[in-house]
């Protein structure tokens, strides 16, 4: 098994793909090979001494590719837990945290075999704007969770690069 790092990730408009290149550079700048890939291209994890993964939580619950991707590799992951971050809430509103926590801990429950060697919740972006077809048809009805929501960024790249510096410092000690 090459020393490299495995870093997949799963992005609907593109925020948990930056996140994703952050975590990538931060794990390089650390003395790591990254490899940055969407999940949709991961065919073999054979290559990778370590797996980082990331996806956001979008309107409760990962996204189709990325539950499809843990099923997938649900052998491998159960030998060797990935470190997994998500992206959720858009505020920085306490409730609204509180309530992507207890979603991902929903998420998880459905995961029992998945114990990750660590997991991080990160704030999201959400951009009304780039909404596609159909989430931009669920944003128009009134009883819709994302009616009205404006435009909003409560990434914070610091919490996230402290984050990959001390994921990249334990990786650094197994591999010694």
């Amino acid at each position: 098994m090459e020393d490299k790092v495995l870093l997949a990730y799963a992005s609907k408009y593109g925020s948990t793909k930056e996140v994703a290149e952050a975590v990538a550079g931060v794990l390089r700048e650390n003395g790591l090979a990254a490899s940055l890939q969407p999940v949709s291209k991961v065919r073999d994890l054979a290559p990778y001494s370590a797996v980082v993964l990331g996806a956001p939580i979008y309107l409760g619950s990962w996204l189709g590719d990325f539950r499809r991707f843990l099923a997938r590799h649900q052998d491998a992951f159960m030998k060797r837990p990935p470190a997994i971050f998500t992206l959720g809430p858009t505020h920085s509103d306490p409730d609204e945290w509180q309530g992507v926590r207890n979603q991902l801990a929903q998420v998880l429950a459905k995961y029992p075999w998945l114990n990750p060697s660590t997991l991080e919740l990160f704030g999201g972006k959400y951009d009304p704007a780039k909404l596609r077809i159909p989430d931009n048809l669920l944003a128009a009805l009134p009883a819709s969770p994302l009616h009205g929501m404006r435009a909003s960024d409560a990434r914070d790249w610091q919490a996230i690069r402290s984050w990959t510096q001390k994921m990249a410092k334990q990786l650094l000690l197994e591999k010694s």
